[in-house]
């Protein structure tokens, strides 16, 4: 361990006169500022010049911190389109939360929304999207993007990178992060401020992020938006699923446009080229069950498959594979608020429910007498192996509300 933090720390500029931490080698102390959660960097860097140093050479510092029981599992939300307000990284074990820097901006392009966010390594990906886009005709009508941005926590800066073959929003995707590829299938354009309207399209494809290019692959069986991926298995066993989402629309006295929505899931078996031929799943409910899929986490277990969550208004369910049904697994201790919407995330295991409350809905909630800003998050967290609920409360240094019904999210490990 000494030699391995010997080495890491020789990639830092700290001279010979310079101590990490009186009385202790620079290689000990190392050890132990790597153990600093990743969001209080900011916070303890001005304590003296040597620490600056050390906290600002990410690169050392992610080698020292790549031991999962160093590293810290974080969600990273964005509130609103990403180019114009910056999205945050929010530390729940430490209730820390820190801003990151917004993504590049095109004057010519606004309203961001229904794009992908997804990590691998120390980086943050952003993918896809619905926007409007000031040089198209009709200019109020909403067009995908094929974007794709990537923050890289290491320096600390966006980049551009090659996009998409097609542009999408609202699609499927899951990451690779053994073979350092990323798969995205499905997607359309509709917009948030449109309720049932944009196109769907099949398509899919994959990204190496060594090489830098997107590979068309077999294309999904039907036309599929505002579905969710993700990865099960491993190895020559691995495999990428597709669930939910909607196809064709139907209208309502010939005006009102609804969508119909899918029932079933498709899934790709993942050979060593990254693709391989869909099957079909069948319908997951029958007709007098549930009307859509609702929110999906994915929890990775010790086992080849992962367990797979859904958070339907209060109660949370379970996916069994074998059966292909969900099975209720626990009721969310409080409801959220009339008219309001939750997030659904995981975290270290555990699945993360919260509800942005403000004004009257924080009598109920601890420290509600502290909240002067926006609203509070009220995070409900529930631990699947332990059937057990805990609840935390912290306040959002942003200023504006969150609403979960648009709001992106992804988690990250730091």
């Amino acid at each position: 361990m000494e030699t391995y933090a010997s080495s890491s720390l020789s990639q830092l500029q700290i001279n010979e006169t310079q101590t990490l931490i009186p009385g202790l080698p620079n290689d000990i102390a190392s050890l132990i500022l790597s153990l600093i959660p990743y969001s209080h960097h900011a916070r303890v860097k001005p304590t003296c010049k040597s620490w600056h140093t050390f906290l600002s050479s990410t690169k050392a510092l992610f080698s020292l911190r790549r031991h999962p029981r160093r590293s810290n599992h974080l969600l990273i939300i964005f509130p609103q389109d990403p180019s114009i307000s910056a999205p945050y990284l929010f530390d729940p074990q430490n209730l820390a939360w820190r801003p990151l820097p917004r993504m590049p901006c095109n004057p010519n392009v606004y309203g961001l929304c229904n794009f992908t966010s997804i990590s691998m390594g120390p980086n943050l990906y952003v993918l896809g999207g619905s926007l409007f886009d000031t040089r198209s005709f009709p200019m109020d009508r909403p067009s995908p993007t094929s974007s794709v941005f990537r923050f890289n926590f290491v320096d600390f800066l966006w980049e551009e990178l090659c996009p998409m073959l097609s542009p999408r929003g609202s699609f499927a995707c899951a990451a690779v992060p053994d073979s350092g590829q990323i798969i995205v299938a499905g997607g359309g354009s509709r917009h948030t401020w449109f309720g049932a309207a944009g196109s769907r399209i099949s398509s899919v494809e994959r990204y190496d992020v060594g090489k830098g290019e997107w590979v068309a692959i077999e294309g999904l069986p039907r036309y599929r938006a505002g579905c969710v991926g993700f990865l099960s298995g491993d190895g020559e066993e691995r495999e990428f699923w597709v669930m939910g989402g909607y196809g064709e629309s139907r209208t309502i006295s010939g005006i009102f446009p609804v969508d119909e929505y899918y029932k079933d899931a498709v899934v790709m078996d993942l050979k060593k080229s990254g693709c391989g031929k869909w099957r079909e799943v069948g319908d997951m409910w029958s007709d007098a069950g549930r009307g859509r899929l609702g929110k999906i986490v994915v929890v990775e277990e010790d086992e080849d498959r992962p367990a797979v969550f859904m958070l339907d208004e209060n109660e949370i369910f379970r996916y069994d594979m074998s059966s292909n049904s969900w099975q209720r697994e626990s009721i969310v201790p409080r409801k959220a608020p009339r008219n309001s919407s939750c997030g659904f995330a995981v975290l270290d295991g555990e699945l993360h429910v919260m509800t942005f409350l403000r004004g009257d809905d924080l009598v109920k909630t601890q420290r509600s007498r502290q909240q002067k800003r926006g609203g509070t998050l009220f995070v409900q967290i529930y631990h699947p192996k332990k059937k057990t609920w805990r609840s935390l409360v912290t306040r959002p240094p942003f200023y504006h509300s969150l609403d979960f019904k648009t709001a992106i999210m992804c988690t990250i490990r730091l």
